[in-house]
């Protein structure tokens, strides 16, 4: 049995086995245990040799991608077992709902995994579309007014997003065809890639069009973004750490296959300007709205908008150096924001609120709470020496040397971003607290583990992590 069978099947056996488990306690560490075998397996990937089957493949560019998947899994999970406690003791989530709760996260892993490990295109796009099914699913778990229309709207935006994807898909099928035949060669990557210089470029930049806005919508790029903040708001907060520190990732790994598509063939159109486009705007109107937002769920959910937008323009950008930024920088935002969603959902559970005004103080109540959140934040602001300031630093050089002027409107949306952020960091982590607070749920660790991997890729990255990153920059172009 090979790693990458571990890893798909696990979490896929283990949703069918935490459907049946009674009991919230032991499901929940059940649910631990089967992630923790998830990333094992993934680590194993390293000492693998690369290779591809008709469905199924493993290279450079995702074994990273994976492994940091089925990290984040893991340590959202540890953090989910304490959370989860609270929201029973609320009422807020009856045994039935828990069950579910926990079949449906691993469900979900299986599916980004997936999607990820797919050498097919149609098993990405059902990958993706099924990832789409179980997030609704989670959404509207709290089975308020609120939550389910969050779903809902989610549910048909993503919905019309993936549909265009698929038509995208189909006319990739078409424009290999004629070079490969019809069957499996023409719909898996390995093969397309050999071939794709020979096909239309005409039906491939059309393809890629609808590819970029159907999967973009998954990304949250602006102007298809308008489901991320209220799934956020409304989601219990472990849904938002894997949303926005895994789904945004693997939805942009989707563009980024068919982006190498299109670079290995001459005659296309080159998809960088489109690429930057889209993530400007997103940078630009997620900065300035982090100003307005009253919910510290969906004042970070923006914050996650603002942040694909600058991996998305790295990856338009490209060449060595903004593919580089781009990889570190998917890297950094997941481990921070993730990390971030730990402790909102911590301040959320010990003060009673989602509403900004009603969360301060963090530092003086809750010590280790509101110094874990400030650090946080810092580093999703940029702030050195973390890992974000790294990736955003190598980003703007690179725009410097190869487009000065698109350097200006980038420094401008990461410096509005980063005053929106201050702002707020200063009034949730320091001042008079806003009530007395109750006690914490669950550990801290894992969002001090997600910090220090962010600090230390700030100082150091290993010459082995630098060595992936070079190999995948370059099949990116």
């Amino acid at each position: 049995m090979t790693a990458l069978t571990v890893i798909v099947a696990t979490p896929l056996l283990s949703a069918a086995l935490l459907a049946l488990v009674p009991g919230w306690r032991i499901s929940a560490w059940i649910n631990v245990a089967c992630c923790a075998v998830t990333f094992a397996a993934s680590l194993a990937l390293f000492g693998a040799e690369p290779s591809a089957g008709a469905y199924f493949i493993v290279d450079s560019f995702n074994i990273t991608l994976i492994a940091l998947t089925a990290f984040v899994g893991l340590t959202t999970s540890v953090f989910s077992a304490g959370y989860i406690g609270h929201e029973v003791e609320t009422g807020r989530l009856t045994p039935l709902k828990l069950r579910f709760y926990h079949a449906m996260y691993q469900a979900f892993l299986f599916t980004m995994l997936l999607a990820l490990s797919a050498n097919n295109l149609g098993v990405l796009w059902v990958a993706v579309e099924g990832a789409t099914l179980t997030t609704v699913l989670m959404v509207s778990l709290y089975r308020t007014a609120e939550s389910i229309e969050a779903a809902w709207k989610y549910f048909i935006l993503c919905g019309v997003g993936i549909a265009l994807a698929l038509f995208g898909t189909i006319l990739i099928y078409m424009a290999a065809q004629p070079v490969m035949g019809p069957g499996l060669p023409a719909m898996t990557w390995s093969a397309l890639m050999e071939h794709v210089p020979k096909v239309s470029p005409d039906i491939l930049n059309l393809a890629f069009v609808f590819l970029l806005i159907g999967y973009g919508t998954k990304v949250g790029l602006a102007p298809l973004h308008a489901w991320l903040p209220d799934a956020h708001a409304e989601g219990p907060t472990p849904i938002s750490a894997v949303l926005s520190g895994l789904l945004l990732n693997v939805a942009l790994y989707a563009v980024l296959r068919f982006k190498m598509l299109l670079a290995a063939n001459g005659a296309a159109i080159a998809p960088g300007p489109l690429m930057m486009a889209m993530g400007l705007s997103s940078l630009l109107l997620a900065g300035l709205m982090l100003y307005r937002r009253r919910d510290i769920k969906r004042f970070f959910a923006y914050s996650s908008i603002e942040h694909m937008g600058i991996v998305t323009f790295a990856f338009g950008i490209g060449g060595p150096l903004g593919n580089f930024a781009g990889l570190l920088h998917m890297a950094m935002h997941s481990l921070t924001k993730s990390a971030i969603f730990f402790g909102v959902g911590h301040a959320v559970q010990v003060t009673g609120t989602q509403r900004l005004e009603g969360i301060r103080g963090l530092t003086v109540s809750h010590p280790a709470l509101g110094w874990g959140l400030l650090l946080g934040v810092a580093a999703i602001a940029g702030l050195p020496p973390f890992g974000v300031f790294m990736s955003e630093f190598l980003l703007i050089s690179s725009t410097f040397a190869r487009e000065p002027l698109l350097a200006l409107p980038l420094s401008l949306g990461v410096l509005v971003a980063f005053g929106a952020l201050v702002l707020r960091m200063q009034q949730i982590c320091f001042g008079a607290p806003a009530a007395d607070g109750g006690r914490g749920h669950g550990s801290l660790a894992p969002l001090y583990a997600h910090l220090a991997l962010v600090l230390l890729a700030g100082l150091w990255l290993p010459e082995p992590l630098v060595g992936w990153f070079r190999s995948v920059a370059a099949l990116l172009g």
